[in-house]
């Protein structure tokens, strides 16, 4: 059964023969090798091109601002699924990957479509940047949906990752158009919602990496690829150095309280 137009399956990403690997145009062994950081090659993957010094900055630049945040749930699911299956290192990392949405590491994504979205109302035009923040924060919150991007449970002022990002992308001569237009949000976010919230990490990494022309249809990929990097350091950990795995889910069943119906008397033991 035919289903969609195309009938030939096609990709410009690789192609082989017994001599010669080839990677977006480029010969593996000999031009990528030893030659592209795992980041510029990164680059090279999604967008079909190396990355120029300003990308490539930015783009390196936030992988090591969204790899690691300690024992975050995505963490927490990778380590307890090591645990009870040690030989499976490839289900662990996806058991963590799998937690992407768009409350824990999905947001850069919604939040670059976001930014887009009020760079358009603005027609690109930086004076108009502030009123159609206000537009766009003010429909979310009387559909009652969050600001993606905006506040955290840790960091109530600014997300130190954001001004480290901010700064790499400007000392790198990237464009700050994404970045004015984050902070326009930020700025009109208190007059609206009552309270502010402040940029976290979500919001700044698609600001930068608009910014380099990066795809907002590969946004989502920065901090699945980061953080698998981070899951397979604390995997390591688990396995080698210190496994808490079961320590996780038995802080669980100390700490979450059943509110279902028992037969008298019963009392829940540890």
């Amino acid at each position: 059964m035919k289903i969609g137009k195309e009938t030939v399956p096609r990709t410009a990403i690789c192609t082989s023969n017994p001599d010669t690997i080839i990677v977006r145009g480029k010969d593996l062994a000999e031009e990528l090798i030893g030659k592209a950081s795992f980041g510029d090659y990164f680059h090279l993957l999604v967008t079909g091109k190396m990355p120029n010094p300003t990308q490539s900055a930015v783009l390196n630049a936030t992988l090591v601002a969204i790899a690691e945040h300690g024992l975050v749930p995505s963490v927490q699911a990778s380590r307890m699924t090591l645990a009870a299956a040690p030989d499976a290192l490839q289900g662990a990392v996806a058991a963590g990957i799998l937690g992407c949405g768009s409350v824990i590491l999905g947001a850069s994504e919604s939040c670059g479509q976001f930014l887009e979205d009020i760079r358009k109302r603005a027609n690109g035009n930086p004076d108009q940047f502030e009123s159609a923040a206000r537009e766009a924060v003010t429909e979310l919150r009387q559909a009652r949906r969050a600001i993606p991007g905006y506040g955290h449970p840790l960091h109530k002022s600014r997300d130190p990752r954001v001004s480290a990002l901010f700064r790499v992308a400007a000392e790198a001569g990237a464009d700050m158009t994404y970045v004015n237009l984050a902070e326009a949000v930020e700025k009109v976010i208190p007059d609206i919602v009552g309270k502010s919230l402040m940029l976290n990490v979500s919001a700044a990494i698609p600001a930068v990496l608009l910014g380099i022309g990066f795809p907002l249809a590969g946004l989502k990929g920065v901090p699945i690829l980061a953080r698998t990097a981070g899951l397979i350091g604390h995997l390591v950990e688990e396995a080698n150095q210190h496994p808490i795995g079961f320590a996780l889910s038995y802080q669980a069943t100390r700490h979450v309280e059943y509110t279902g119906e028992a037969p008298p008397g019963f009392v829940p033991g540890d």
